[in-house]
C-alpha cells in the first residue's frame, strides 16, 4: 500500500462507531450523525496555547481575511436569525458565525446542524408546523421544490434581479434553483458525481481504470475474488444506492431516454428501466455490494473506504473535503466517471432558502450572512468545508494541492455533460417508492419488472392529483 491513508482509524473510536459499517463492508457520503446541538456562533475547535491572537480562532485558523470583509454594513433594526446546516460543516460555520455576530451587532445568526437526512425530516415537519427557521440549507429539484409547493420560502426573483444576480452567480447553479417559477434560493454550491477510488488497490491487482461496463464489471469481479468489496453502497434512506441505479438507467437508455424518465414524460414500467434494475439485482447477488448494505449508513461510507474493505464509492467532488476533514490523506485516491457509454454525470445544486415570512430587514441580513458565509473568504479559511469552487461568477478558483479531484470532475462533466440527480428530479413520493423497491430487489422480495411497474403507478398517482 503506497502512503499512509488512515491516520486516526486505529483509535478506541473504531471499536465502537466503525464495527458496525466495517462488518457491513462500507458505509457513505460523510455527512456524520447529529444531535441538532445549537449555536450562536462560538467556535468549537480545541484550543491553541501557542495561537492567543485575536483574528485566530481557537483551532489556530487565521481568521483576519474573513473579518476584513464581516461587516456587511447592514443598517436595519436588530434581528435574531435562525440557521439550519449541515452538522459536517460545522466547525468552520461555527467560527465564521462568529466573527459575523461581532462584526454585525444588530444581526445574531444561531445555528443549528443536523446530519443529510435529518435536516430534511426537520425542515418537512417544521414546514408543516408552521415552525420554519429564518434560513435553511436544502438541494435543489424536488427536495427545494417542496417548499415553494407549500408556500414557505422566500421567492427571491425580484430581489435577484434588483441585485443583478445573474452576474454574480453562475447560471448552471441558478438554473437549479429556479423552481416552479421562482428563484426559490441562493446557490451555494453546484455538484457532479463519478467514481472515487483506491489507487493502491487497483496497482495491487493489476487493474485498469474502466471504461467500458463489461471493463468495470471485470474490476468488480477481481476484487470480489481477492476479498475486496467492489462497491461502496449504504441503502438507509435510500439515497446512495439510487446514484448506482441511475447510472444503470443512464447506460441502458441513453441520455435522451434517460432525460424523459427523469422529467416522467415517459413511463417507467419499460424495458430499459427493468433491465437496470436487473443489473442491479445481479450486483446485490455476485456480492459486489458489502454484506448488509441495506441498513447501512451512507453518512458512513468513508470509513470502509480509508480502510481498503471497499475499492470504490460514487461521491461527488465534495469527497475531497470529506476525506481530509476525517483525517484521511488523499495518496491513493482518484476518481473516474461511471462508464455509461454516454460520459454524462449526475449533478445537483445545494442553496439557503429563506422563510417567507422574513421582514425586508429580517431578508436583508440572512442574505448579507449568507454572502457572507460562502464567500471567496471563507472558503479560503475553510476550504474543506465547502463544496467548490463557489457557484459565482468571481469564485477562486480550486486548489489542486487541497482539492486534487475537483476541477478535474467538473471539467469532465462540462465536456461530457450532466444529467439531474434522480431524488432531485423525482417528486418525494415518487422517490420513496424506487428506494423501497430498490431494498426490495436486493432481498429477493420483488423483481425489476414488478419494481419497475411499482415506480410508474407512483407516478401517475402523482400525476393525477
Amino acid at each position: 500500500m503506497k502512503g499512509k491513508l488512515v491516520k486516526k482509524f486505529m483509535s478506541a473510536a473504531m471499536v465502537g462507531v466503525m464495527t458496525a459499517s466495517l462488518l457491513a463492508g462500507c458505509g457513505g457520503s460523510g455527512d456524520s450523525s447529529s444531535d441538532g446541538s445549537s449555536s450562536g456562533g462560538e467556535a468549537s475547535g480545541s484550543e491553541s496555547e501557542a495561537d492567543t491572537d485575536d483574528s485566530s480562532d481557537d483551532s489556530g485558523v487565521d481568521l483576519s481575511g474573513v473579518e476584513a470583509v464581516a461587516d456587511v454594513g447592514y443598517e436595519g433594526e436588530p434581528v435574531e436569525l435562525s440557521f439550519w446546516y449541515l452538522q459536517t460543516r460545522q466547525e468552520g460555520t461555527d467560527a465564521l458565525t462568529k466573527v459575523f455576530n461581532e462584526a454585525n451587532p444588530n444581526i445574531n445568526v444561531t445555528v443549528s446542524y443536523y446530519d443529510t437526512d435529518g435536516i430534511k425530516d426537520s425542515c418537512k415537519t417544521a414546514a408543516q408546523s408552521g415552525s420554519m427557521p429564518s434560513m435553511w440549507f436544502n438541494w435543489g429539484g424536488a427536495l427545494g421544490q417542496y417548499y415553494v409547493d407549500n408556500g414557505v420560502t422566500y421567492d427571491l426573483t425580484d430581489y435577484a434581479a434588483e441585485h443583478d444576480w445573474e452576474n454574480v452567480y453562475t447560471s448552471g447553479a441558478m438554473n437549479l434553483v429556479t423552481l416552479g417559477g421562482q428563484l426559490s434560493g441562493i446557490p451555494t454550491s453546484y455538484n457532479v458525481l463519478g467514481i472515487y477510488y483506491r489507487t493502491d488497490i487497483f496497482e495491487q491487482y493489476n487493474l485498469e481504470v474502466p471504461t467500458t461496463i463489461e471493463e468495470f464489471e471485470n474490476v468488480c469481479a477481481t476484487l470480489k475474488e481477492n476479498g475486496v468489496t467492489p462497491m461502496d453502497a449504504a441503502g438507509l434512506n435510500g439515497w446512495h444506492v439510487m446514484r448506482w441505479i441511475e447510472q444503470f438507467i443512464e447506460y441502458e437508455a441513453g441520455a435522451d431516454t434517460h432525460d424523459e424518465l427523469q422529467s416522467l414524460s415517459t413511463s417507467w414500467d419499460c424495458d430499459v428501466v427493468e433491465k437496470a434494475l436487473a443489473r442491479y439485482e445481479n450486483y446485490c447477488k455476485e456480492g459486489y455490494f458489502p454484506d448488509g448494505f441495506i441498513t447501512a449508513n451512507p453518512d458512513d461510507t468513508y470509513m470502509a473506504f480509508a480502510m481498503g474493505t471497499c475499492a470504490m464509492d460514487i461521491q461527488g467532488q465534495w469527497y475531497d473535503s470529506v476525506l481530509q476533514n476525517n483525517d484521511v490523506t488523499l495518496d491513493n485516491v482518484s476518481w473516474f466517471p461511471f462508464p455509461n457509454e454516454t460520459g454524462r454525470m449526475s449533478a445537483f445544486a445545494e442553496m439557503n432558502q429563506f422563510n417567507a415570512n422574513l421582514s425586508d430587514d429580517e431578508l436583508e441580513a440572512a442574505i448579507a450572512y449568507t454572502n457572507f458565509l460562502f464567500s471567496n473568504e471563507a472558503a479560503k479559511v475553510y476550504p474543506t468545508y465547502y463544496n467548490l469552487p463557489l457557484p459565482r461568477t468571481d469564485a477562486d478558483p480550486v486548489d489542486p494541492a487541497v482539492n486534487p479531484n475537483v476541477q478535474n470532475m467538473l471539467d469532465t462533466s462540462s465536456e461530457n455533460g450532466t444529467f439531474t440527480i434522480t431524488d432531485q428530479a423525482f417528486p418525494t413520493e415518487v422517490a420513496d417508492v424506487l428506494f423501497n423497491n430498490q431494498d426490495a430487489i436486493a432481498n429477493g422480495e420483488t423483481t425489476p419488472a414488478d419494481a419497475a411497474a411499482a415506480i410508474q403507478k407512483a407516478i401517475e398517482a402523482y400525476q393525477s392529483k
